[in-house]
């Protein structure tokens, strides 16, 4: 069995084009799903670090909605720009991306660094 360090949830839920909560599909899920594969990859780190579609995250109106495991790190209007800086700061050099991050967290308190990912392991 894999063992991964850490799992990427990015949510990919559809609704309807005129649902008032909107879905993290229509505003690009799939492209931030797939440009973070595709990160992972070229920085090998796929075998580590694993992205996982998720269904509805409940957090419609911020969307695109992508969780980090096992830290709990809640993003939120996640664009495929943003991938690039969420695998530096977050998944390798263990800081949160602030600017990202959704309003309520408060399983984070002040902490906002993480153990830094052991690379090639």
């Amino acid at each position: 069995m894999p063992s991964f360090q850490r799992h990427v949830f990015v949510c990919i839920n559809e609704r309807a084009a005129d649902h008032p909560r909107g879905s993290c599909k229509l505003r690009g899920g799939v492209e931030v799903r797939d440009r973070l594969k595709s990160e992972l990859t070229a920085r090998g780190l796929s075998k580590t670090i694993r992205a996982n579609n998720a269904g509805c995250l409940d957090q419609c109106e911020q969307g695109v909605t992508v969780v980090v495991y096992p830290e709990q790190v809640w993003y939120g209007h996640v664009t495929v720009d943003d991938i690039a800086e969420i695998v530096e700061k977050h998944l390798i050099g263990g800081q949160v991306v602030t600017r990202l991050l959704l309003a309520d967290q408060p399983h984070l308190g002040d902490r906002r660094t993480f153990p830094v990912l052991e690379v090639g392991t």
